[in-house]
């Protein structure tokens, strides 16, 4: 059988229906959420960073990221606020300090690695998954490209690699995924030289955390963000003043993102059936039309002449 490019693509139209409801329903069959308070998480104490940028750098070290725009030893990437992006993976903005204008807050944003993460709920193939240790990672060789994890994440991390247009893939923090299994912290923990990091079980984080808040009345707020928010997350921060005055979105709910995007996703394979099988219709009839066209075209005609 001759399998050239119209062929590959009728094929494809109608199988797309039943492989794309498999798909979804392996999907949300994979997200395993059970004994989330034993997975590790880092805790990050906003009253230490000193906005060096030494985890930035550590991170597109260990990722093997691209050279920054702006070098790691300049301040100019504070004079705007940022967003994680496909060559930048944790990045740190700063603050005004209301308790002290000379001395700003810096704010490291990266993946907050939820306990029952959006993205990987919202993707229709499995390509995101949470770990037994705690990282929310990503397996491009499987994903669609749908981009569905970008809209289903409440926090906007994962971004959108376009530089190589035959591959582009998303991206986003593993929290060095391929580290800790190792045995070993995340890149970022490693490099912070003021010990603004601390990586370990989140159960012992949230305790520590608890600890640090009692112990120094005054300098910190009395909360712990990711403890709660979206269910919770592997991420969690201590902050010198309330969170919203440092970037951190404080009105987002106290239960997993993913029960929003069930509801989504069990629209999603009856669209993916009917389109595919709709194209796929069109096709064969367009086909169909050609080919009796071309046998028309084809045949002698009556009453010709003979040479």
């Amino acid at each position: 059988m001759n399998i050239n490019r119209r062929n590959f693509l009728k094929a494809a139209m109608l199988a797309g229906g039943s492989s794309f409801i498999g798909a979804s329903k392996k999907a949300l069959a994979e997200v395993d959420f059970a004994n989330q308070a034993n997975r590790c998480g880092v805790l990050t104490d906003l009253s230490r960073c000193i906005g060096c940028r030494a985890c930035e750098s550590a991170c597109n070290e260990v990722n093997k990221l691209p050279e920054p725009d702006v070098p790691f030893d300049s301040d100019k990437v504070f004079e705007k606020e940022r967003r994680t992006t496909w060559k930048a993976l944790t990045v740190v903005n700063r603050y005004p300090n209301p308790k002290d204008k000379d001395k700003p807050i810096f704010r490291k944003v990266q993946c907050f690695h939820c306990n029952d993460p959006a993205c990987a709920s919202a993707c229709l193939v499995g390509a995101l998954k949470k770990t037994p240790e705690g990282s929310v990672i990503y397996d491009e060789s499987v994903c669609l490209g749908c981009r569905y994890c970008m809209a289903a994440c409440p926090f906007s991390i994962p971004a959108y690699e376009y530089s190589n247009p035959t591959t582009p893939k998303v991206v986003k923090c593993t929290m060095c995924y391929g580290r800790i299994t190792k045995g070993q912290v995340p890149g970022c923990v490693e490099a912070c030289p003021e010990e603004v990091h601390t990586f370990g079980k989140r159960n012992d984080l949230i305790r520590l955390a608890r600890e640090k808040i009692i112990k120094n009345p005054g300098k910190y707020v009395d909360h712990i963000y990711g403890e709660q928010e979206v269910g919770g997350t592997s991420w969690l921060y201590l902050s010198p003043v309330p969170f919203e005055q440092v970037g951190f979105l404080t009105d987002v709910e106290n239960k997993a993102y993913l029960n929003f995007t069930k509801g989504f996703l069990s629209v999603v394979p009856v669209v993916l059936t009917l389109w595919p099988a709709l194209l796929g219709g069109i096709y064969i009839f367009t086909s169909s039309r050609d080919q009796k066209e071309k046998e028309e075209l084809q045949k002698p005609k009556k009453g010709g002449t003979k040479s």
